[in-house]
């Protein structure tokens, strides 16, 4: 979250495991039990926007508006999240059969998702109301859908308006979502139905012609990367070679950088080239399965600094280190930084550490996005992913970024208030309150342009006229009319929220009844049982931040440097010198400098390490103890020890000036916020061990890298498996690789689950230590489709599992047809029938072709009597055939395929009474592709036959048409073929039928349609 600073000089402007079964697994059954009744609904409360109001609203969002990639969240049983957080608990603590055993994003949802006929019956019901499922993610818990906006007023019974906001057009929901009360139990809700973005909370000033340059308070000594080694003691660690080699840190955007030769080009400038491994790479993660929901999203200015900066700064901690930055495009209502998120969770190669620099408070948020953070940091730390997430940069007035004054009263960012992130704080530099610049700078830089003598004490990050240091300062009191803040002058030039952020969950769920502010049913999230130290409330919530890192954007004197090439949009050329350079503060700068840091740990330690905060807790309440450590005070400066692990900030506050709720006037018309109302308690002052301000306080990398807990790594296995498809009645199969981890020797016992109907698995070897031939058996009747089978891996108590796409296939087959299928022949007579062999299946085989059934007199005759596509029947029956009608059975053969059809067939016996015959002339037509030829049909009349004779034909390849002039005839008629100019070319024949009254006979002609 980034700050920038803009001085002049009579001013400052402020800108800147082991997986056993468990209760989860019995728990994890069928939760929709009832039929899914529109008439029937439950809201989703506390889903609306602040802004969604009737003054901001500018009517209604037409119904054809396409909304793509909307996210909806659900939830998993009461006893399954018992499980987890148990789970979880156990993955930190050594000794636990399951520590760090990190589950994969499959492993998680088959344990802690929701349960697969309660998925197909949301997702049926998304369909039903004409929605696509795009996406249903392997952790059971979201469903990526598009729509329109008028499908989601019929799906959701809540009509989305535009809003007009600050001079900005915006779309949002206006009332509550509403669902069938049949799927309350296991929907949360839509993460988002609107298009307001987090924040990056960033302002820019303008580049100093000079590097170190003259301000207010006097000299400004920017930051660079040689000084944070310096100050925060990275420097021991990246001479004993630990600066991240083999690690990465991965980071979350909306936006792709400006440009990627800035990374280089700040690491070149600032002595970071020499270290060796370190990479720059952006990629648009795309789910695993499903329709893909991460597009490029471009340049989007300003937040490309955001971007920039958090790729430099993360690579200035850990210099060796591979810097991923996931970036997938916003959709209308959905933040791209998410979809980057979750597509990486639930990906095969998850990352291990993941830094978020975005922002937004939880009673604007919503209960459902806060839900939607929650339960992608949990899934996360479930996975060995460490999240750091900036805490944000207007003190405990999350709700009021960048703004002159607070009127949201006390609020944190839902970003970074979860139990399972590291919620990371800002601070400023106390030498310029003290005049003691000289002791802690030098006058002249490095090569690498750092300056930094030593460690520098550090305050809380607060630029707002209610900071008690900047009034004091100017010689005014903190609160009550006669403060900074009511100054006319410098009171309006003082006055900002920008602050570091931090300040206790309220409202991470429940719905606010003053918009915008905790009220009503709002809760905070619960406080983990890790946050545990000297200093932190017995508030039962969640508090942040949980560390901090300089973070202060000039007024003090200090603030970061960075390339950011972007000059439309503000940034600067980045020449040789970084004295021209963009500058800027943020707790945005701070997270990903701790997620390098946590890089090097992981480097140190041999692998990930799930969620920090409890063993950063856990070195602080052994630093800390009952009263503080006074040698660990960051008021010491470069006399703090040398031991210390964390650097206690207890001078100075975060405090805000307000107006609005949590505010304490004091009968001013501008106050200070304050935990009561009624007397000045400001929110937050530094105090010894936690607190709001810092939280644990600032960090010394290589103490903190170098005292962290062994843990020996723990022998492990994975598995992982190919898609499958197998025919009915046949077998196909894929290997089945077991992957050792941490020396694992062991074997490993394989089963499959989910095995659908006539479909058996074998495995050879069964137990295997390295890998396994999974073959999968189809009987010829076994049930077609595609599942997914899952194939569990056991050794000792370690179990494993890799699902496996299975597709049963229907096996090659045919079926005959007859045309004509009923024939009448009179005794001494022949007659004819096309059959026709129809592929089904991709079947390409001859069949073989037989009769039965036939009265005595007819015999049966093929021509051909093996074919692939059709054949001629004709019957002929004897002077003294039997009469009467009779079913013949026409057979066809194809190896262990038989197939059969029927004709009906009548033999009359020849009497006196009147006939006809038919004859063809000529009897064989040759047609090129797009002409006709002709033949005449002629009809003889015996024993005075008078009647006339209704002609058709049968046989005519794909493309050839017949056609009779006259139809019905008496004498003759003239029989057109016509090949069109696609026409299939080759020999065939075609059969013309007679029909008058009872009476029917044929003939037959060859046809040869030629290219």
């Amino acid at each position: 979250m980034v700050r920038k600073l803009g001085l002049t000089s009579v001013s400052v402007v402020v800108i800147l495991f082991i997986l056993v079964p468990c209760a989860a697994a019995q728990a994890n059954g069928p939760r929709i039990s009832q039929v899914i009744d529109g008439s029937s609904r439950v809201a989703l409360t506390g889903n609306v926007r602040p802004e969604a109001r009737p003054e901001n609203d500018r009517g209604r969002v037409v119904d054809s508006v396409p909304l793509q990639h909307m996210l909806l969240l659900l939830k998993r049983s009461p006893e399954q999240e018992t499980a987890l957080q148990q789970y979880i608990t156990e993955l930190q603590t050594p000794g636990s059969a399951n520590f760090h055993r990190w589950l994969t994003a499959q492993e998680f949802g088959s344990r802690f998702g929701v349960n697969q006929s309660d998925l197909e019956a949301v997702t049926a019901w998304l369909k039903s109301q004409g929605f696509q499922v795009n996406v249903v993610y392997p952790n059971g818990l979201l469903i990526d859908f598009s729509g329109t906006s008028g499908q989601v007023q019929k799906a959701f019974q809540t009509e989305l308006h535009h809003f007009a906001v600050q001079g900005q057009m915006h779309i949002a929901n206006m009332s509550e979502p509403r669902i069938p009360s049949a799927l309350a139990p296991v929907v949360a809700g839509v993460v988002s139905l609107h298009d307001f973005r987090p924040h990056t909370m960033h302002q820019l000033r303008k580049p100093r012609p000079q590097f170190t340059f003259s301000g207010l308070y006097g000299d400004t000594y920017a930051v660079v990367p040689a000084d944070l080694a310096t100050i925060y003691n990275l420097t021991p660690l990246f001479g004993a070679g630990i600066s991240g080699q083999g690690q990465s840190v991965t980071l979350i955007e909306d936006t792709d950088v400006f440009s990627a030769s800035d990374w280089s080009t700040f690491r070149s400038t600032l002595g970071l080239s020499s270290y060796s491994g370190a990479s720059f790479s952006s990629s648009h993660p795309a789910p695993s399965s499903g329709t893909n929901n991460c597009t490029a999203p471009g340049v989007v200015a300003p937040n490309d600094a955001e971007a920039t900066l958090d790729a430099e700064w993360a690579s200035a901690a850990a210099p060796s280190a591979a810097i991923q930055m996931a970036a997938c495009a916003d959709t209308t209502t959905t933040f791209g930084g998410l979809i980057a998120l979750q597509n990486l969770i639930n990906g095969s190669a998850p990352p291990n550490i993941v830094s978020i620099s975005y922002g937004e408070c939880e009673t604007v948020n919503g209960a459902t996005s806060n839900a939607a953070y929650s339960s992608a940091y949990q899934q996360a730390v479930a996975e060995g992913i460490s999240v750091f997430v900036a805490a944000g940069d207007s003190g405990a007035a999350g709700c009021d970024n960048s703004a002159a004054v607070a009127t949201h009263g006390i609020a944190v960012s839902a970003f970074a208030s979860t139990p399972y992130n590291v919620a990371v704080g800002g601070t400023d530099f106390s030498d310029t309150v003290s005049g003691t610049n000289a002791t802690y700078w030098n006058s002249t830089n490095t090569p690498a342009y750092g300056s930094a003598i030593s460690y520098v004490p550090e305050i809380p990050w607060n630029d707002s006229c209610a900071s008690a240091l900047v009034a004091a300062y100017f010689g005014y009191p903190n609160s009550g009319p006669a403060s900074l803040c009511n100054d006319p002058l410098l009171g309006s030039i003082l006055e900002s929220t920008v602050a570091g952020g931090g300040g206790p969950s309220q409202c991470a769920t429940g719905t606010p009844s003053i918009s915008g502010v905790v009220s009503g049913s709002c809760v905070g999230w619960p406080k983990p049982a890790w946050q545990n130290v000297l200093g932190n409330p017995a508030d039962g919530v969640r508090d942040t931040p949980d560390v901090s890192l300089f973070a202060a954007d000039g007024l003090w004197s200090h603030y970061y440097v960075f390339c950011w090439s972007d000059t439309a949009n503000g940034g600067a050329a980045c020449g040789s010198d970084p004295s021209a350079w963009s500058g800027a503060g943020g707790t945005s700068f701070a997270s990903p400098i701790m997620a390098g840091i946590q890089a090097l740990i992981n480097q140190k330690a041999g692998g990930p390490q799930g969620n920090p905060a409890p063993v950063y807790y856990q070195l602080a309440a052994n630093e800390y103890g009952s009263t503080g450590s006074t040698s660990c005070n960051a008021a010491n400066g470069a006399s703090v020890a040398a031991s210390c692990m964390f650097y206690d900030v207890t001078d100075a506050d975060m405090d805000v000036d307000c107006t609005g709720p949590n505010c304490y006037l004091g009968g001013a018309s501008v106050g200070e916020l304050s935990t009561s109302t009624s007397a000045f308690s400001p929110a937050y002052g530094a105090s010894v061990g936690w607190d709001f301000a810092s939280g644990i306080g600032s960090v010394n990398a290589a103490n903190l890298v170098n005292n962290w807990p062994a843990s020996a790594p723990v022998p492990n296995f994975a598995l992982s498996a190919g898609a499958v498809t197998v025919v009915q009645g046949s077998s196909n199969g894929t290997t089945v690789v077991v992957t050792p981890q941490n020396g694992f020797s062991g074997s490993v016992t394989l089963s499959a689950s989910g095995l659908p109907s006539g479909v058996t698995a074998a495995f050879n070897p069964n137990a295997a230590t390295t890998s396994s031939a999974l073959t999968f058996t189809a009987s010829g009747a076994a049930a077609t489709g595609t599942v997914t089978v899952t194939v569990t891996g056991t050794s000792g108590s370690l179990t494993h599992q890799v699902s496996v796409s299975l597709t049963v296939t229907p096996a090659p087959s045919f079926t005959l047809s007859a045309a004509p299928s009923g024939l009448g022949v009179t005794q001494g007579a022949h007659i004819s029938s096309t059959i026709t062999v129809n592929p089904l299946n991709g079947f390409n085989g001859t069949v073989s072709l037989s009769a039965s059934g036939l009265p005595s007199g007819v015999t049966a005759s093929f021509n051909p009597t093996n074919t692939a596509t059709t054949s001629t029947l004709t019957l002929t029956a004897s002077a003294t055939a039997t009469t009467g009608t009779f079913t013949v059975t026409i057979k066809g053969v194809n190896g262990a395929l038989t197939k059969s059809t029927t004709i009906s067939l009548t033999v009359s016996a020849v009497s006196g009474s009147s006939n006809f015959s038919l004859s063809a002339s000529p009897t064989s037509l040759s047609i090129a592709r797009g002409a006709n030829a002709a033949t005449t049909i002629t009809i003889t009349p015996t024993n005075g036959f008078t009647g006339s004779v209704t002609l058709s034909a049968s046989g005519a390849r794909s493309g050839t048409t017949a056609s009779f002039s006259p139809n019905p005839a008496t004498g003759s008629s003239a029989l057109t073929l016509s090949a069109g100019r696609k026409a299939t070319t080759g020999t065939f024949t075609v059969t013309i039928t007679g029909k008058s009254g009872t009476l029917t006979h044929q003939t037959t002609i060859s046809v040869a349609v030629l290219r």
